[in-house]
């Protein structure tokens, strides 16, 4: 990545004190992730039977958002992952939102997840990630498990660039490209980002050693081996059992930081839209993706703010 993205930056960091998402990772700390925004959510309340999930909060209850990433910042994450995965241009538009609305919007996750960090008022350095969901999130049919959506990599690519030049000019400390089923679709948005001066992860959703789309893993991430927007790699959204076999092929495969995020073991039922089966997740297992090359540690869906603290103090013990 070039060095104006690696420096301080006032503009993007939590506190003008604070190092750069980039060089905290230079300094070899583990960073540790919030959980699930959508079970946060849900748990306070809130109805997300809908195709915009939680982005419809940020048209109509945005406090309800701070008050999540807060939660997970108070839990011992360093690093809140905005609300924005499912809010597109074309998912707002549906709603009758139009372009401008829906840009203010876009960059309005990223000020939620500012305020949420003010408002912690943690002695750590805080950053914010904007969540840049596949294109399968903006169908909400379930897409973004399977990928290949018929559309080309330019298709993908046109689709991504708006958004994400809205989300970089937003000032996050990073851009998470994630739940990327497809390395049709790694390789468009890696071309989307290009240019914008803001760091990136690029975090696929996995069954076994293959992207959901049925790509070897180890092919899916060298894409980023020579991006240098790229200061992570890894995986999200998947079971638990997934990720140290995935570790180890990101590492080798680029290099890289690894971040990974998986799911809390259950299985969604989309029939009966709820989820079945019980937890896998544990703090343990923690330490062996830390032991395996994982640097940035979280949960995605059903994982909530206690299994984050414990995923804090496995990683970075008083």
């Amino acid at each position: 990545m070039t060095s104006e993205t690696s420096e301080t930056s006032p503009t993007r960091d939590s506190s003008p004190s604070s190092p750069s998402f980039a060089a905290a990772l230079a300094t070899g700390a583990s960073l540790v992730l919030d959980g699930g925004m959508s079970n946060q959510l849900g748990s306070a309340g809130h109805d997300l039977s809908d195709a915009l999930w939680s982005a419809r909060l940020l048209v109509e209850q945005p406090e309800a958002i701070v008050d999540a990433h807060l939660a997970y910042f108070r839990a011992g994450a360093d690093v809140a992952i905005t609300s924005s995965y499912q809010a597109t241009f074309e998912g707002f538009a549906k709603r009758g939102i139009g372009r401008e609305r829906a840009a203010e919007l876009l960059a309005l996750s990223v000020e939620l997840a500012r305020e949420a960090a003010r408002r912690a008022d943690a002695e750590r350095p805080l950053w914010v990630a904007a969540s840049v969901g596949p294109y399968g999130a903006m169908l909400a049919d379930g897409s973004e498990y399977r990928g290949r959506y018929g559309l080309s990599v330019d298709e993908l690519e046109r689709f991504h660039r708006p958004r994400v030049e809205v989300l970089a000019a937003a000032g996050p400390d990073v851009l998470a490209l994630e739940t990327v089923p497809d390395a049709d679709e790694a390789e468009a948005l890696l071309r989307a980002v290009r240019g914008l001066g803001v760091p990136v992860w690029l975090s696929y959703s996995v069954a076994g050693e293959r992207t959901r789309a049925g790509q070897p893993l180890a092919e899916a991430f060298a894409l980023a081996a020579d991006a240098d927007e790229v200061v992570a790699v890894g995986v999200n959204c998947c079971v638990p059992e997934d990720v140290e076999g995935a570790v180890e092929l990101a590492a080798r495969a680029t290099g890289k930081p690894v971040v990974v995020y998986p799911n809390s073991g259950e299985v969604w039922n989309a029939d009966a839209r709820a989820w079945r089966g019980s937890s896998t997740f544990s703090a343990g297992q923690v330490t062996g993706w830390r032991d395996a090359g994982a640097r940035i540690v979280g949960g995605c869906c059903r994982v909530g703010p206690a299994a984050i603290t414990s995923i804090a103090r496995t990683l970075n013990p008083a």
